[in-house]
């Protein structure tokens, strides 16, 4: 039997396994998980929308400001030296393509009220601490901010000690806390937005966001965006949700300067994902996590983004599930695991079978032949 002989075999029984009751049943499935995905993009899409139209209507009442408030009030003088003090903790590690933009978006805040600025690095030896400390040099006269040295972490994972190290140099008077990554752009009223939704609901817990990524045209960078749709449907609610992204985080600071809940306790002692570990903590305590409909943030990925390192991110992405506060918590996040991994390749499954059904037909078509299959029962000829 020559080669081709052996793919011909190999073609004409892989499609006709791929028409049993079960193939059958996994290629339906994976219909409905497409019609899943499509309802929940286009409710978020709907949410954004939302948003979006009642700004474009603000506007044209002539609020031309309706980008950063809804209510032109709301921008009065008077109104703006009473809002509470805010304090913005960024815990940096290494330099990439985008950070310095980035950077400049996050302390270029229109927030009307007192607010501080925290980048918080391991060492000096840190890329980061070079081109951190000139960019805050340009605007040493414009805002509030300022290099703190965490040192090396021994408890938990080095952010988690960076962000902990920021919330204990944070003003005193600070009211809340916000947790940025070095890879969220800002929107220059994201800060006021934030704040205005915590002062409007106090009952909040954690308000958070989304990054909307921009795939560079590598492999990898698109490998990623795929890998963040689906996951942006649970943070297009406009109001509560169950998830938490740590690129992202505005809490009360009380929280953290008495430990309320366990939010320092949990995070300090062997904490290696903050927004699961925190996310566990609210639903342990029925707390609120809320995502507002502007919480979403453009972020470009990296030019030089391979398959090895959208790989290498994958991984990680799963050995955070293998970190937990407490029983429940790690019930929950192997659940996760097992309904991501099975709704995975229940999607993909049936892209398989579908190129399968096509390789055996060109393959029919181009070797000039006359096959006839039982399938189902029935004879089914394939010529050309």
């Amino acid at each position: 039997m020559s080669a081709f002989e052996s793919i011909d075999l190999f073609l004409v029984n892989a499609s006709t396994a791929c028409v049993t009751p079960l193939a059958i049943f996994i290629q339906i499935q994976g219909c409905l998980i497409c019609l899943i995905l499509a309802f929940g993009w286009a409710c978020a899409a709907y949410v954004r929308n939302r948003e979006i139209k009642e700004m474009k209507n603000e506007m044209k009442s002539g609020n031309s400001l309706a980008f950063l408030c809804h209510n032109i009030n709301e921008l009065e003088h008077s109104k703006q030296v009473h809002l509470p003090r805010v304090s913005v903790v960024m815990p940096l590690k290494g330099f990439g393509e985008h950070n310095l933009h980035n950077w400049r978006t996050q302390i270029t805040s229109l927030y009307g009220g007192p607010v501080e600025f925290l980048f918080v690095l391991e060492s000096t030896e840190d890329p980061a601490y070079h081109a951190v400390t000139r960019l805050l040099k340009d605007f040493q006269d414009e805002v509030d901010a300022k290099v703190i040295i965490a040192g090396y972490s021994t408890t938990c994972s080095q952010k988690i000690h960076n962000q902990l190290i920021g919330a204990e140099k944070m003003h005193k008077d600070s009211k809340y806390i916000l947790f940025l990554d070095d890879d969220v752009r800002l929107h220059p009223g994201t800060i006021g937005a934030l704040t205005a939704e915590m002062e409007k609901n106090p009952e909040i817990f954690i308000q958070t966001g989304y990054p909307l990524d921009l795939p560079s045209g590598s492999l990898g960078s698109y490998c990623i965006y795929e890998y963040h749709m689906p996951c942006s449907m649970g943070f297009a609610t406009g109001g509560r949700t169950f998830f938490l992204w740590g690129g992202c985080m505005m809490m009360h600071a009380d929280d953290f300067r008495n430990d309320n809940y366990g939010v320092v306790s949990g995070l300090r002692d062997g904490g290696y994902s903050d927004d699961m570990t925190l996310a566990a903590i609210a639903g342990a305590h029925k707390k609120l996590i809320t995502s507002p409909p502007v919480a979403v943030f453009p972020h470009p990925l990296a030019s030089d983004l391979n398959f090895s390192r959208y790989w290498n991110y994958l991984r990680k992405q799963t050995f955070v599930l293998e970190s937990y506060v407490s029983k429940v918590n790690w019930i929950m996040n192997r659940a996760l695991f097992s309904v991501h991994c099975y709704l995975s390749w229940g999607f993909v499954a049936p892209y398989v079978m579908a190129v399968i059904h096509v390789a055996a037909a060109l393959r029919m078509c181009f070797s000039g032949q006359v096959e006839a299959l039982n399938i189902g029962g029935e004879l089914v000829s394939f010529s050309c």
